[in-house]
C-alpha cells in the first residue's frame, strides 16, 4: 500500500530524488513519474533515516511538479517510483477571471483543492479548452500559496467528474475528452454521468438485500395509474426521471373526507391547490409538463419534527482503501406548505442530535441509515456502469421506523453543510472525494484490467 510523504525541494541543476528511508526498496529506483510525465533521476535512500521525499529542483521541473506542493503519496512499480496521484478534476462554465475562473462555483472548488496537503494528492481543475493534446499536458487551475494558480501539468493518474449538470455532460467536447482520456490513455474516470431515478429504482429491485428500501415506483402511463396509487398510498409524489435540487416535484393527495384533489409544489413559491378531481388537477397542473419523462412514486408518512416532515441525507464515500465509509448524515425539515425538504423551498438542515433526545433511538436510527446507505452503494457499484466514489442519498423514515429510499446522487449538493455543526464532515467528504484517487491510482498501477473491464 502507498505511503504519503511530506515533500521538499532543494536547489539543484541535476535530476535527483531522496526517497523515504521506510520505503523498503531493495535496490533504488531508476526512474520517477508524475501523472503522465516519466523522467530518469539519481535516485537515492534518505540519509539519516529521514522519511520525507526531497526533490531537487530540476527533476521537479522536468516532471511539472507545483512548487507549493506540501505532501506526496508514493507507488512503488517496478524500477520506477510514481509520486502522486496526480487528480485531473474535469468541468465547465470556466471564465476568463483568474480569482473566480468557474464563476459561482469557484468557491466550492477553492474548499475541495484546499484540502491537497491533507490528503496528499494534487488536485487541479480543468476543462476541454485546457488540454494540449499535442504537448501531452493541462493548464491546470491549482489553489496555490495566493489563490488560484494555472500550472502546466502532465495528463493526470486519474479523473474526478464534476460537470454540473446533464447539458454540459452530453456536449460532443465533453464526451469526446471522456472517451479518449479514457479508451486512449487509459486514465480511470470517476464518478461519471447522473444517475437516473427509475434506473436505480429497477437496478435496486432486482436486488433483493436492499428492495426493502424502495417505495413502489413505476415510470407515469396514465391518469388512472396515478388514482389507484392514491387509493393505495393516500397520496403520491411525480418526479422529473433525471431531476435535481427538487426541481419539478409535485405530491399529489387525495382527502376522502372533502374527496378533493390536492397538489403541493413549488415554482416561485411553495404552492397548494385543491381540484374536485384528478383529471382537472393533472389537465392544469401537468398541461405543459412531459409526463413521459415523470415517474410515480409512494408518499410516505413521514416522522416529523414540529409537525414538519423529516427526511435525512447520507452521505457515502470510497476511502484510500476503495472501502465504502459514510461520511455524514444530516436531517432536512420541510418548509411550511412544501412538498420536500430542499433549503430553497424553505427547508432547514438539523443534525440528528437536535431532533432526538433519546440516546437509544438516536443510536438506533444512524445505525439504520448507516447499514441502507452502504448496502445500497454497495448494490449501485455493482449494476451501474462506471467508477463510483461517491453518492449522496436521500432516505425517509415512516412512524413505523421503515426506512425508505428516495433517491441517490452520483453528485450530491452540499447544502447540508450550511450547518455549522456539520463544518467538519463538509471536510471529511471532501477529503474522501480525492483520496479515493489513491486506491484507484495503486488499482491502476498493479491490476490495470480490472478498471477497465
Amino acid at each position: 500500500m502507498p505511503k504519503r510523504y511530506k515533500v521538499e525541494f532543494f536547489d539543484q541543476n541535476e535530476p535527483i530524488m531522496y526517497y523515504p528511508a521506510n520505503f523498503g526498496l531493495e535496490e533504488d529506483p531508476k526512474r520517477i513519474a508524475f501523472g503522465s510525465n516519466i523522467v530518469d533521476a539519481d535516485c537515492k535512500q534518505q540519509p539519516y533515516d529521514r522519511n520525507t521525499l526531497s526533490i531537487s529542483s530540476a527533476l521537479a521541473e522536468l516532471l511539472q511538479i507545483p512548487e507549493f506542493i506540501k505532501t506526496l503519496y508514493a507507488f512503488e512499480n517496478s524500477d520506477q517510483l510514481l509520486l502522486g496521484p496526480l487528480v485531473g478534476i474535469f468541468s465547465s462554465g470556466f471564465t476568463p477571471f483568474q480569482e473566480n475562473p468557474i464563476g459561482e462555483r469557484s468557491e466550492l472548488f477553492t474548499k475541495l483543492l484546499s484540502v491537497q496537503s491533507s490528503v496528499g494528492v494534487v488536485p487541479f481543475l480543468f476543462g476541454e479548452q485546457h488540454i494540449d493534446w499535442e504537448k501531452g499536458q493541462i493548464e491546470g487551475f491549482f489553489q496555490g500559496n495566493s489563490g488560484w494558480e494555472t500550472r502546466n501539468v502532465p495528463f493526470p493518474n486519474v479523473i474526478y467528474d464534476r460537470l454540473p449538470n446533464r447539458k454540459s455532460e452530453s456536449t460532443q467536447g465533453s464526451r469526446e475528452v471522456k472517451e479518449k482520456l479514457e479508451k486512449d490513455y487509459l486514465i480511470p474516470w470517476y464518478n461519471p454521468g447522473f444517475f437516473s431515478k427509475l434506473d436505480v429504482y429497477e437496478h435496486l429491485f432486482q436486488d433483493e438485500k436492499v428492495a426493502e428500501y424502495l417505495p413502489d415506483t413505476s415510470p407515469f402511463v396514465s391518469y388512472h395509474q396515478v388514482e389507484q396509487m392514491l387509493s393505495r398510498y393516500g397520496h403520491v409524489y411525480v418526479k422529473p426521471i433525471n431531476g435535481s435540487l427538487g426541481l419539478g416535484i409535485h405530491q399529489i393527495i387525495y382527502d376522502r373526507q372533502k374527496a378533493a384533489y390536492y397538489c403541493k409544489f413549488h415554482d416561485t413559491e411553495n404552492r397548494l391547490l385543491k381540484y374536485p378531481t384528478l383529471e382537472q388537477l393533472m389537465d392544469r397542473v401537468f398541461r405543459n409538463k412531459q409526463l413521459d419523462r415523470m415517474i410515480i412514486q409512494q408518499g410516505i408518512d413521514l416522522i416529523r419534527y414540529q409537525h414538519r416532515p423529516v427526511d435525512f441525507r447520507v452521505h457515502a464515500n470510497k476511502d484510500t482503501k476503495g472501502a465504502w465509509k459514510i461520511s455524514a448524515i444530516a436531517a432536512k425539515v420541510a418548509g411550511v406548505g412544501s412538498p420536500t425538504t430542499h433549503i430553497k423551498n424553505g427547508g432547514t438542515i438539523k443534525t440528528i442530535d437536535e431532533l432526538f433526545a433519546d440516546s437509544g433511538l438516536k443510536r438506533q436510527l444512524k445505525e439504520g441509515l448507516e447499514t441502507a446507505a452502504l448496502e445500497i452503494a454497495v448494490s449501485l457499484e455493482e449494476n451501474l456502469n462506471g467508477i463510483i466514489g461517491e453518492i449522496g442519498f436521500d432516505f425517509g423514515i415512516d412512524s413505523d421506523g421503515h426506512i425508505w429510499l428516495f433517491e441517490a446522487n452520483s453528485k450530491p449538493g452540499r447544502s447540508i453543510f450550511s450547518h455549522p455543526e456539520l463544518k467538519e464532515f463538509d471536510i471529511l467528504t471532501r477529503r474522501l472525494s480525492l483520496a479515493y484517487s489513491v486506491y484507484l491510482t495503486d488499482r491502476w498501477l498493479h491490476t490495470p484490467e480490472e478498471l477497465f473491464t
